[in-house]
């Protein structure tokens, strides 16, 4: 590189592209040879996040119970991002500075490019480079496709946690429950302790099977994570059982009743976010499986009653036709589009329809981002 780019993602837009699986590259030695250009440094903690549904939700609830009830400085790398990539690195809660992203990339990117990792590899070096940098306590690392070839599992970890697993992802981890869990369960490869959400029979025992120390959480109630949606109790779960468990074997001090606060009170951008305009009430979820989308479906009654629409988006090469009749009775329409086609104009289309009206927008972050993103072209 001659020339220092105009913005964070033209840099890392000569890597590839970033969505999801196209991004994907299977194996670790990449990502290690990039990692030796970084100051060498491990963390008091570091804790893994994989499953299909629910890793960025479980990520930012355990980030704020460690930070706000333990006091420890918590470096959380999370993907994708919704509007600016320094979303995907927090320190404490605050996305890191484009100044201290430039100053990364400018030491790793021609590593990168000369060793072909990918997109998603480089944003992890570059996060751990971060938080190596300001000394974190405690780094929590959500996984991109599956766990046992993905950048996350390519350097030591104390703790793994499983969010529930579902069909996603079947062109790289295979057709079947049993073969994505089976790839997913290397998240606890070399990890002292490891925690699953309540998972599937045939996934519960693929689990164990690799991990016979393995516990599932128990799911507690949360009433005030309502308002976020009924199934993030799972995530909300999860993420106590996990503060919980590093209490008891006394690798964290923390304040339970403190912890179980920071974690009711954490939103997620992109998690039945809603917005306003003028009138109509607007939710935008990132939901793009079956599996989450019925995660989510105990939540909508709750939310409107019916909505106006609610509108579906997909990538080109997936399908959710067999989600339209789970998600009928909670809407007068559904609407289904292509990733192709531009979510904000299909939403300006229901808005001009129903200009009081409550919608629910499915899809990926992308689908989200485009709506906060364009959200003046909205009538109001």
């Amino acid at each position: 590189m001659t020339a220092k780019p105009q913005s964070i993602e033209q840099w890392l837009s000569e890597l590839g592209n970033p969505s999801a699986d196209r991004d994907y590259k299977p194996g670790h030695e990449r990502l290690r040879r990039l990692l030796s250009h970084i100051h060498p440094y491990r963390p008091k903690l570091r804790i893994r996040v994989a499953g299909t549904n629910g890793k960025g939700s479980t990520s930012s609830m355990l980030a704020a119970a460690l930070q706000q009830a333990c006091n420890l400085k918590v470096g959380l790398y999370t993907s994708p991002h919704i509007l600016e990539f320094n979303e995907r690195i927090r320190i404490n809660g605050i996305p890191v500075k484009t100044s201290e992203l430039e100053q990364s990339l400018s030491h790793l990117m021609p590593h990168a490019l000369a060793y072909g990792t990918s997109y998603f590899e480089t944003a992890t070096a570059v996060a751990l480079d971060l938080f190596s940098r300001v000394n974190v306590d405690v780094e929590i690392l959500e996984a991109g496709v599956g766990a046992r070839l993905d950048a996350t599992t390519a350097f030591p970890a104390e703790m793994a946690l499983i969010t529930p697993i579902g069909l996603d992802h079947q062109s790289w981890l295979g057709d079947t429950l049993k073969e994505i869990a089976r790839e997913k369960a290397h998240a606890m490869a070399g990890c002292k302790l490891s925690i699953s959400a309540p998972q599937n029979p045939e996934v519960a025992g693929e689990l164990s099977a690799f991990n016979a120390g393995l516990q599932f959480c128990e799911i507690s109630d949360w009433p005030k994570l309502v308002t976020s949606g009924k199934h993030q109790r799972i995530n909300a779960s999860l993420a106590y059982a996990a503060v919980r468990l590093l209490a008891e074997h006394e690798m964290i001090s923390c304040d339970l009743a403190q912890a179980r606060a920071a974690i009711a009170s954490c939103k997620v951008p992109g998690r039945l976010q809603k917005i306003e305009i003028g009138p109509a009430n607007i939710w935008l979820d990132a939901a793009h499986n079956r599996h989450a989308i019925e995660a989510l479906l105990p939540s909508l009654k709750a939310i409107a009653d019916p909505f106006d629409a609610i509108l579906v988006f997909t990538r080109e090469d997936r399908s959710l036709d067999d989600c339209l009749p789970l998600l009928a009775p909670f809407a007068r329409s559904v609407v289904t589009k292509s990733e192709g086609d531009a979510p904000i104009t299909a939403l300006q289309k229901q808005l001009s329809q129903h200009p009081q009206g409550s919608f629910l927008v499915l899809g990926s972050f992308i689908t989200v981002a485009e709506i906060l993103r364009h959200r003046d072209k909205l009538p109001e």
